[in-house]
């Protein structure tokens, strides 16, 4: 739909990559292969008073498609089923991206010096104490951000960052870090709603292949 209104390549643009070209007749738009549902797309920077322009070509190239305009709320949904992290849920200044499951963006080049490089490269040899797992309700509810995640004694193991109903899966899930032993898939462990323990199991991400 988008290549209908613009001369640039979008094919050519690898994922995670971006560049600056015309879009529906707007010079300097930067077009960027970020889409973050988990099924591809693009995201569109552009000056404000371009706005309306853009969008009603966008609406007009799509009609074939019967497009429609979404909020975040879906975005976050369908980037929850592919377990894709979120900054200031998953992942913020206090978490590690080996927590988070994020080591291969992680590169100790020679030279290269950063911001708790030395601490990284201990986590890296000595493994960390909590890891960002996925969870699937077993129970019947939500597990949302904030909820505790306990085990069969009760004791606190971890925090859930995510958590929905998944539309296409019909069932709880939720992203959480859980200490290091319990983060095997198969593993149930528990999340604390409204003082009452339901069960989940950890299972591998994503949750929809």
């Amino acid at each position: 739909m988008l290549q209908k209104l613009s001369p640039v390549d979008l094919k050519a643009i690898p994922y995670y990559h971006f560049t600056y070209g015309k879009m529906a007749g707007i010079d300097q738009v930067l077009i960027s292969n970020t889409g973050y549902t988990g099924a591809g797309g693009f995201e569109l920077y552009f000056k404000p008073e371009d706005g309306l322009k853009l969008w009603e070509a966008i609406f007009e190239a799509g009609a074939e498609y019967g497009i429609q305009p979404i909020g975040l709320g879906a975005r976050d949904t369908l980037r929850l089923e592919m377990g894709f992290c979120l900054y200031g849920n998953e992942i913020d200044d206090t978490t590690s991206p080996f927590e988070a499951g994020l080591g291969w963006i992680t590169k100790f080049l020679p030279g290269k010096n950063f911001p708790g490089r030395a601490i990284l490269e201990k986590q890296k040899q000595e493994g960390v104490n909590q890891k960002l797992c996925g969870l699937e309700m077993i129970d019947k509810g939500i597990a949302r951000q904030g909820y505790e995640v306990v085990d069969a004694q009760g004791e606190v193991i971890g925090r859930v960052t995510s958590g929905t109903i998944s539309p296409m899966l019909k069932t709880g899930i939720a992203l959480a870090y859980v200490k290091t032993p319990f983060t095997q898939p198969g593993t149930e462990v528990f999340v604390r709603v409204r003082n009452r323990d339901l069960k989940v199991k950890v299972v591998k991400l994503p949750f929809r292949k």
